[in-house]
């Protein structure tokens, strides 16, 4: 709502609306982050938590510095301190829910970090710890899995304090954290947040290829959303509405009901602009898809082009 997706166009008013519809169909789990905007969408979610806390489960992430050209990470546990109680401000709320690490500042060594963020449980402003696993693609030796740099990190952590959540991509078009990643997140009762389950909109099958993007949305630059790689993985999103015509459902909604299929412990994160697609994307929790769904699902081509 106000970052990545043409947010310049935005409106407040409209935004809240979206969280209020989404709060109404049942979600519960509003997942932000201080970078989005910067700031803009926690200032957003805090509106509606002012009149409904009760409603929510709030996740925010800390870690990520926006700058005019760039992002940055910034560990430090003084300026997790800061920006744990700058989040609650803007939130309107005295706890927050889930605390993500969004990235890993490789100049401070990541237990330092979290340890920081421990405090912040102990000190009642918190209640649990997730992370993201953000720069797992970086991890390129030979024989590596796309997480195992991840593993490696939340290995580190979980010696200082209990890792309540990880949150990484996971989608019909990138499946990879179905290979190492969920299986430690299961095995250790440690939820999984999904995010990108609709492949930045691509697998609800309202994208052509060859449209434009406006500039401060990322997929005009995204190797994935280029007229060619689009057209090429079209059949993906043509599988997809097959398995949602049987069930009278959108592609959407299948793409989401197969995330949900992967495990107890794994929740879907979509986002949404509109009112409509918040009570669309809600409504998949209610969709079982068969083993022959999911067989078929399975059976589609792998993605084209680089996520990078």
């Amino acid at each position: 709502m106000s970052w990545a997706y043409s947010a310049s166009r935005r409106q407040g008013e409209e935004s809240v609306r979206t969280v209020c519809a989404a709060l109404d169909a049942g979600v519960s789990l509003l997942d932000t982050a201080d970078m989005y905007g910067p700031f803009t969408n926690e200032l957003l979610v805090g509106r509606v938590l002012k009149e409904r806390r009760a409603d929510a489960f709030v996740s925010t992430k800390v870690g990520l510095l926006v700058g005019e050209q760039h992002v940055v990470a910034d560990g430090r546990p003084a300026y997790v301190r800061r920006a744990c109680d700058a989040s609650l401000r803007r939130l309107q709320t005295d706890v927050i829910d889930l605390y993500q690490l969004h990235r890993e500042d490789p100049e401070v060594p990541v237990e330092e970090t979290w340890g920081a963020m421990a405090e912040l449980v102990a000190a009642g402003k918190v209640r649990a710890l997730g992370l993201c696993a953000v720069g797992a693609r970086a991890d390129r030796r030979p024989g590596a899995g796309l997480y195992d740099a991840t593993l490696r990190r939340l290995s580190r952590v979980q010696q200082v304090f209990p890792v309540s959540s990880v949150q990484a991509e996971l989608s019909v078009w990138s499946p990879e954290a179905l290979a190492g990643l969920l299986p430690w997140c299961e095995a250790r009762q440690v939820g999984f947040l999904a995010a990108m389950p609709l492949g930045h909109g691509f697998l609800t099958g309202t994208l052509t290829p060859g449209q434009g993007f406006e500039p401060d949305d990322l997929r005009a630059r995204h190797p994935r959303f280029t007229a060619e790689m689009m057209a090429a993985n079209q059949p993906v999103v043509a599988g997809l509405r097959r398995v949602a015509e049987r069930h009278g459902v959108t592609p959407a909604q299948a793409a989401l009901a197969w995330v949900l299929a992967q495990g107890a412990h794994v929740v879907p994160v979509p986002g949404a602009k509109r009112a409509r697609w918040a009570v669309e994307n809600a409504a998949a929790a209610g969709l079982r898809l068969t083993p022959a769904d999911l067989a078929e699902i399975a059976a589609l081509p792998p993605a084209q082009g680089s996520w990078e």
